[in-house]
């Protein structure tokens, strides 16, 4: 997999290099700085993105606005965000608008290597990677009259755990239940959320994004 890294602190951007070369990744390409990351981007064409969130020189949003800008010209780039905290509003534009591939976590995470590995993999394969903080941070504002609400508590429990990038196999064990019952409740958030048969793979990706918009 080729990789850019936009990251302003210098020991985590060489941790994050030397990881993913470890993994058998490339690094194509390494920003330090907001105004360098769209046109390393554009350059290289990446399988995936690691952005963080605030970059100089303003240390707001830098990192966020580029991968957005990116997406409008590389429409299927994968890209995973890392933030300090929690911050809602960034992570909601980001996943809007029915992205694929997108993936945010806090950056304690990064230490957890296996863990960033996967969700990095699943973000470059079209699916989502959230910080379980996240997940329940952007649930907070849910709004009221969504088909959501119409999903039982067992749903509901099903579905986060795959907005967080599990597969079917590790949501069973952390439910303690089967993966046929697994497998049952995600057909019934498909049927609640309308997601037709016809959408194939993308509808886990979609009910998702329903899930964290609702």
């Amino acid at each position: 997999m080729r990789v850019v890294i936009a990251e302003d602190n210098a020991l985590l951007r060489e941790g994050l290099v030397l990881l993913l070369q470890s993994a058998g990744h490339e690094v194509a390409g390494v920003a330090s700085t907001g105004p360098e990351i769209l046109p390393l981007l554009l350059e290289h064409r990446p399988d995936a993105a690691v952005l963080d969130v605030r970059m100089p020189p303003g240390f707001r949003d830098e990192g966020l606005r580029a991968a957005l800008a990116a997406r409008e010209s590389l429409p299927d780039l994968p890209v995973l965000v890392l933030s300090q905290y929690v911050e809602e509003t960034y992570a909601a534009e980001l996943l809007g608008g029915g992205a694929r591939g997108v993936g945010y976590l806090l950056k304690d995470r990064v230490g957890r290597v296996d863990e960033f590995l996967d969700a990095l993999e699943r973000v470059a394969s079209g699916g989502t990677a959230l910080d379980p903080e996240v997940v329940t941070e952007l649930l907070s504002r849910r709004r009221q009259g969504s088909p959501l609400e119409s999903l039982t508590a067992r749903e509901r429990e099903v579905l986060q755990l795959m907005a967080e990038g599990h597969d079917n196999a590790t949501i069973a064990k952390s439910l303690v239940i089967t993966e046929r019952s697994v497998h049952k409740h995600i057909g019934n958030v498909f049927t609640k959320l309308e997601l037709p048969p016809t959408e194939g793979g993308h509808r886990r990706v979609r009910a998702v994004l329903a899930y964290l918009n609702g």
